[in-house]
C-alpha cells in the first residue's frame, strides 16, 4: 500500500513546510494543482493547449479537467507509492472521484490533515512572509530574528510603503512574494479558502479521515503530529 495524505489549511498555515517535512521522512512527492496548472504553459500538446485557454480566458477550470490534469500526475513513476495532494481536492466532487480513482489502484487515502490556523493569524503570516534563496521563511510579525524589516515609502508618495527585509548576516535581500504584497490578493484567497473548505471538512468528517492539528504551534510541534497520524494509519 503507498501512502496518499491530503493536507489542508488557509495560506500561512504551513502546508509547504509541513509537505517539505512528510517528503523527507517518506519519499513521496507533492502534488499542487496549482504547480500542475502553471505547468502546462511550458507543453504544448491539445490538452494542455485547452487549460491554457481557459487559463487566459479567465474561466474556472472545471472539475472534470482538474481531475485529469490530477490523473496524469498520479500516474507517474514517483506517484505510484503515493503523495501529498496540496490544493486538490477543491470540491465534494473532486473528492469523491479522488476516492474511485484510488480505489480503483487497490489505494486509499491514509489521512486527511487540516492544519488550522484563525484567519487574522492566516493574514499576518501570508502579509509578513519574506523567504531567502535556500528556502529559508521569516515573518515580520513572528519570525523577524536576523533580519532588517522596513517600509519603503514612495519617494512621491504615489504608492503605499512596500516591505522589504534583508538578511543582517549576509545582506541577501529577501523575496517577497508578489501576490502576498497584495492585501486584497490575501482577503480573496482566505475568503476563497473559507468558500471551498468547509464542506470538505464535513465530506472528510463523515469518512472518519479526518485530522485536526493546531497550525498555530511551532513547526517542529505540529511536525510531529502529523508523524504520529501517518504511524498510526500505517498501522491501522
Amino acid at each position: 500500500m503507498g501512502l496518499f495524505v491530503l493536507l489542508m489549511g488557509v495560506q500561512g498555515a504551513g502546508k509547504g513546510e509541513q509537505a517539505r517535512h512528510i517528503t523527507r521522512q517518506y519519499g513521496i512527492p507533492q502534488l499542487s494543482t496549482g504547480d500542475l496548472f502553471r505547468a502546462m504553459k511550458t507543453r504544448d500538446d491539445d490538452f494542455a493547449r485547452r487549460i491554457q485557454q481557459i487559463m487566459a480566458e479567465g474561466k474556472l477550470i472545471d472539475d472534470d479537467t482538474t481531475c485529469e490534469v490530477v490523473r496524469e500526475r498520479l500516474e507517474m513513476p514517483d506517484a505510484l507509492q503515493g503523495v501529498i495532494f496540496d490544493g486538490f481536492p477543491r470540491t465534494p466532487a473532486q473528492a469523491q472521484w479522488l476516492e474511485q480513482y484510488l480505489a480503483g489502484r487497490k489505494e486509499t487515502l491514509a489521512a486527511v490533515i487540516l492544519l488550522k490556523l484563525d484567519l487574522f493569524t492566516a493574514f499576518k503570516r501570508a502579509f509578513g512572509r519574506v523567504t531567502a534563496k535556500n528556502g529559508q521563511t521569516f515573518n515580520l510579525y513572528s519570525n523577524a530574528d536576523g533580519v532588517d524589516f522596513r517600509f519603503e515609502p514612495h519617494p512621491e508618495g504615489a504608492y503605499p510603503p512596500r516591505l522589504s527585509a534583508t538578511h543582517r548576516e549576509t545582506g541577501e535581500i529577501l523575496n517577497r512574494r508578489p501576490d502576498d504584497a497584495n492585501a486584497d490578493s490575501i482577503i480573496r484567497r482566505i475568503d476563497t479558502y473559507v468558500r471551498e473548505t468547509e464542506p470538505l471538512i464535513a465530506y472528510f468528517e463523515n469518512r472518519n479521515l479526518l485530522h485536526v492539528i493546531d497550525a498555530s504551534q511551532s513547526i517542529p510541534d505540529v511536525s510531529r503530529q502529523i508523524d504520529e497520524i501517518l504511524r498510526h494509519s500505517q498501522t491501522a
